[in-house]
């Protein structure tokens, strides 16, 4: 359960460098600022759009008596609805960090350039690591359908569908979030997608300790934008601790959780 505390500590103290680099927060607002807007539009379209997709998806319902025909198929437009958001919130990231790439990518080198050590460079070209990062996007994106299909067919369990599945989509979602943050400062220091997946299910509870309430936060409108250059930050502060030296490691976490205490006592 630490790690829990620490990961959400990582993303508190993200958020709080670039409060304190107010130059990097400001750059940090326009790709979120256009993806916002593409994002906005599909959800408005769903939205009005779902009622008819449901409808026409289950004829076999047309003969049924009422409420039972409206509440199955607004059951039904609910995960309808709920499968676009959970697409949403990790696709936001990956296309603002696709459309922000050279700005994230300075971001996380100041972030190791201020921790003090080496700063890491990938060496390659900004169209190669583009390349890169396009492609390792687009594998995320598979595995987060897959998921999001399974969890669509599992929403029809009763009870469990409605209790159980949520719960597991968010944890999916914060996971795969966590990944495509990360993946700014993990592909700087030359480790591959298989590996980063490794490291971060190596430190499953932290991962879910940092992608999950970012997760929540990023269904709330135009949040996502403001906490994306921290989340970049954060990711890049928490990437250093998976990345460290066992003994390194164990210090760079004791200070997140120690960073996440004051947020308990103050409230």
């Amino acid at each position: 359960m630490r790690d829990l505390g620490a990961g959400f500590g990582y993303l508190w103290k993200g958020q709080r460098w670039v409060a304190g680099h107010g130059r990097w927060f400001g750059f940090g607002l326009l790709p979120g600022l256009v993806t916002l807007v593409l994002y906005t539009g599909a959800l408005v379209g769903l939205w009005y759009g779902a009622d008819d997709f449901t409808a026409w998806a289950t004829p076999f319902a047309d003969d049924w008596s009422s409420p039972w025909v409206g509440l199955f198929r607004g059951s039904l437009t609910a995960l309808l609805f709920a499968l676009g958001l959970f697409l949403a919130v990790v696709t936001f990231t990956a296309v603002t960090l696709l459309v922000g790439q050279p700005f994230y990518e300075s971001l996380s080198e100041e972030v190791d350039r201020t921790q003090g050590g080496e700063v890491p460079e990938s060496g390659l070209s900004f169209w190669r690591d583009l390349w890169i990062s396009a492609r390792d996007s687009l594998r995320i994106l598979v595995r987060v359908a897959l998921y999001g299909i399974l969890l669509f067919a599992l929403g029809f369990i009763p009870v469990v569908g409605q209790t159980a599945v949520p719960v597991l989509g968010f944890c999916v979602s914060g996971f795969f979030l966590a990944e495509e943050l990360t993946a700014v400062a993990l592909q700087r220091r030359g480790i591959e997608l298989k590996e980063r997946l490794g490291l971060l299910r190596g430190r499953r509870m932290l991962t879910l300790g940092f992608g999950v309430p970012l997760t929540l936060a990023f269904l709330i409108p135009f949040v996502a934008v403001f906490l994306m250059p921290g989340a970049v930050a954060g990711a890049t502060l928490m990437a250093r601790e998976l990345t460290a030296r066992p003994e390194d490691a164990e210090g760079a976490g004791q200070g997140a959780r120690q960073s996440a205490v004051p947020l308990t006592l103050d409230k």
